[in-house]
């Protein structure tokens, strides 16, 4: 359901892309033009195949169907750096255009800093600026989406040439109720703090991208920080009593080798260095910067407890994966 929902609003973002390149027809390459759509036919039949084939466990051509979903893989990684390489680049013309007079960035283009960009070209009717607008706001969901795609492949390459024993009796099944033994909690819990995160998101980033008081900015900035922080603060108690929890299970711990489980820690680990790398510049930069105020102070706090959240988040996962079954 998830990656139907981000598919959908990646195929809106191709709609746009297309329309917006369509009307610089004639000064751009026709491979600006034939990429969001082949992007598109790629995301309706990924879609389709993972809706289907999911929950395979394919016993027969094992090398040639690893082979496949290994390609797989890296193509939506592919496409996850292209979305967020492009994202950053229009973000920072952007920025850059607002701070420069225009004499100086059309001479920036000619010298080469950005001589093949859709930039060049005039966006001046209406029809236009809406495509424009409309793909580079659906440019998370894209992200989102070769991500979560690339989640789910990985998984079913995990699952080729595996065995399920059907006789085994520690499978748990999920029970929706409302007072007693309930995930019901946690689950509306989740979705409030996620629908409260996106309108954060949408309010910070309209205070702050089209407001030109740097009041309204800076409240903007403290109501963004204090949202995360007090999320992380509860995602790391969270996870601190999660392992204190599993203090107390009588489950013995898996100390067996397990490539498939091995794999996923390094991965776990892998994709945390890079927040760990951005929260330590963010810190380094907070210290020796002056003068020191409120919003410095939040900020370091966030970096702090980004750090101390994702820690104490890969502990608890890493000990689940160590679990033995119930």
């Amino acid at each position: 359901g998830g990656l139907i929902l981000f598919a959908i609003f990646s195929l809106v973002m191709d709609v746009f892309k297309i329309g917006y390149y369509s009307s610089f027809y004639s000064c751009l390459s026709a491979i600006k033009i034939i990429y969001p759509i082949v992007q598109a036919i790629f995301v309706v039949v990924q879609t389709y195949f993972l809706w289907v084939s999911a929950k395979d466990c394919i016993h027969v051509h094992l090398n040639v169907t690893r082979c496949g979903l290994m390609l797989t893989l890296t193509t939506n990684l592919a496409v996850w750096m292209s979305a967020v390489t492009d994202e950053s680049v229009h973000k920072a013309h952007s920025k850059l255009k607002k701070n420069m007079t225009e004499e100086i960035f059309r001479w920036l283009l000619k010298v080469g800093m950005r001589s093949s960009s859709v930039e060049e070209c005039n966006c001046n009717s209406q029809i236009c600026q809406i495509f424009k607008n409309g793909y580079f706001w659906l440019y998370p969901f894209n992200i989102e989406y070769s991500l979560f795609a690339s989640a789910m492949v990985y998984v079913m390459w995990k699952n080729v040439g595996r065995f399920i024993d059907h006789h085994s009796n520690y499978i748990q099944r999920l029970k929706f109720r409302l007072f007693r033994r309930t995930l019901f909690v946690g689950i509306m819990l989740g979705l409030i703090i996620l629908v409260s995160g996106l309108g954060v998101l949408i309010l910070y980033e309209v205070q702050v991208n089209s407001s030109t008081e740097s009041s309204k900015k800076s409240q903007a900035l403290t109501m963004y920080y204090i949202f995360n922080i007090v999320c992380l603060s509860l995602m790391s108690l969270v996870c601190i009593g999660g392992s204190v929890i599993y203090r107390f299970d009588k489950r013995d711990m898996d100390r067996h080798k397990n490539p498939t489980r091995t794999l996923d820690v390094a991965l776990l680990m892998g994709a945390a260095l890079g927040q760990y790398a951005i929260s330590y510049y963010s810190i380094v930069a907070i210290v020796a910067s002056t003068p020191r105020d409120t919003i410095s102070a939040l900020s370091l706090t966030y970096a702090l407890l980004m750090i101390a959240q994702h820690t104490f988040q890969n502990i608890f996962i890493i000990e689940g994966l160590h679990r033995q079954p119930p």
